[in-house]
């Protein structure tokens, strides 16, 4: 099988960008070798020691930006995370007065998110580093301890920086989003596996909870507005009217993240909607708890490592692969694509999922035709889950047929179904 992926970022040094809420530069700590980890160097024997340095890698984002997300139309940050117009985050504590009483909100003093300047990694202790995307509070940290309990869970910025921080030795696993059963695929950790090399080695499902989240002794009456990640706010909108709250909704990139925004800068005209732990570590109340429009909420994570696991055959198993179909089946569009989903049906495998994604490197072909003249067609990378390991004869027999029609095929992951019921919270 062939593999289309470009080499790993290469390391570069970068200066680091102002961070929000910081008033003074990280302490940049000596840095030592470290024997026999894989050529890797250390910086402090503590998480804070390595957290606190954020100092090099990879500068080369350039590629990040050839498939940004569509709606990246944004002018200031929340936390770091690029947002809408936003209030700046103040520099100082931020004080609400209560009329009768007075709160104090200050920083937090929880760990800051890993950026696209990454820290060297720290030395091996025996707890597994779990990268996820977003700040403490976020869904994704709740599912990275779902799928490794006592982990120690490293919040990264970017998607990208998550896969990066495995790559580079500073996390051990990455628990990453790739679908929600209200707002369908994340396209871009879709386009982020086919462009690194790690490996899906499980996944696991997490019902989403959300909470409508205000600063102490704030009345609904009080909001003008409401900030969270966009898929958190459209999942709400219905509940939210329901409420009486006619308010305006500005998109952030972490519904974490807009928890901590409010609580930082004492903001009491504005509401986040984000998980009840959100609440509790950032010290805000819950106006309304779950408020999401559809009980059913639930969004699939997977589980990444440098390294993949050994398929068996003892309990149930997914394989997920990506292919592009041969050229010259371009023009035959839906027959070149049947004739590989046909080499699962006759084998009897069940497909859980089929994701189409635009060639980054190809996106359109010209395709001469006698009879209308030169037509346009997009080329496509498909992504399919199905229910089979690798370890079965049926499986690498497919496979096998799948390569005759596809002029790319690669493995990403046979790893174990999450075959938990996902218990709601209603």
């Amino acid at each position: 099988m062939q593999a289309l992926s470009p080499n790993p970022t290469t390391t570069n040094p970068l200066i680091k960008p102002p961070q929000l809420g910081r008033t003074t530069p990280p302490r940049h700590l000596p840095i030592r070798p470290i024997s026999a980890f894989h050529g890797g160097i250390g910086v402090g024997a503590t998480r804070a020691d390595w957290q606190s340095t954020c100092a090099t890698i990879s500068g080369n984002n350039s590629a990040s930006s050839s498939i940004d997300d569509d709606n990246d139309s944004k002018s200031s940050s929340v936390n770091g995370h690029p947002s809408f117009d936003l209030v700046p985050v103040s520099g100082g504590n931020a004080t609400a007065d209560d009329g009768a009483t007075t709160t104090t909100i200050t920083k937090s003093n929880l760990p800051k998110p890993l950026s696209t300047d990454l820290s060297p990694p720290p030395m091996h202790g025996s707890t597994l580093r779990v990268a996820y995307q977003g700040v403490p509070g976020a869904y994704s940290e709740a599912a990275a301890g779902k799928a490794y309990p006592g982990c120690d869970a490293i919040p990264c910025d970017q998607f990208e920086v998550a896969f990066q921080a495995v790559e580079l030795w500073i996390a051990d696993r990455a628990v990453l989003p790739v679908e929600n059963s209200l707002g369908g695929s994340i396209h871009r950790n879709y386009d982020l596996l086919l462009r690194h090399r790690l490996h899906i080695v499980g996944e696991v499902q997490l019902p989403v909870h959300h909470c409508l989240l205000a600063l102490p002794g704030v009345r609904k009456e009080y909001l003008a507005r409401v900030i969270s990640h966009p898929q958190a706010l459209s999942q709400c909108e219905h509940t939210l009217t329901a409420l009486g709250l006619n308010i305006t909704r500005e998109a952030v990139d972490d519904t974490a993240g807009a928890a901590e925004y409010v609580a930082v800068n004492g903001l009491r005209d504005t509401a986040a909607i984000a998980s009840s732990r959100a609440a509790q570590l950032y010290g805000l109340q819950i106006l309304a708890n779950g408020i999401q429009d559809d009980p059913g909420n639930v969004t699939r994570f997977v589980m990444l490592a440098r390294e993949p696991i050994i398929p068996r055959t003892d309990r149930p198993f997914k394989t997920s692969i990506v292919f592009a179909t041969h050229d010259n089946m371009v023009v035959k569009g839906t027959s070149s694509l049947f004739k590989v989903l046909s080499a699962f049906a006759f084998r009897n495998i069940s497909l859980t999922k089929i994701e189409s994604r635009p060639h980054r490197n190809r996106p359109i072909r010209l395709v001469d035709d006698a009879n209308v003249g030169t037509a346009k067609h997009f080329e496509y990378m498909f992504y399919v889950d199905f229910e089979a390991s690798l370890a079965e004869t049926r499986a690498q027999n497919a496979l096998a047929e799948v390569q005759e029609f596809t002029s790319f095929l690669r493995v990403l992951g046979s790893y174990p179904m999450d075959v938990s019921l996902v218990s709601l919270p209603f």
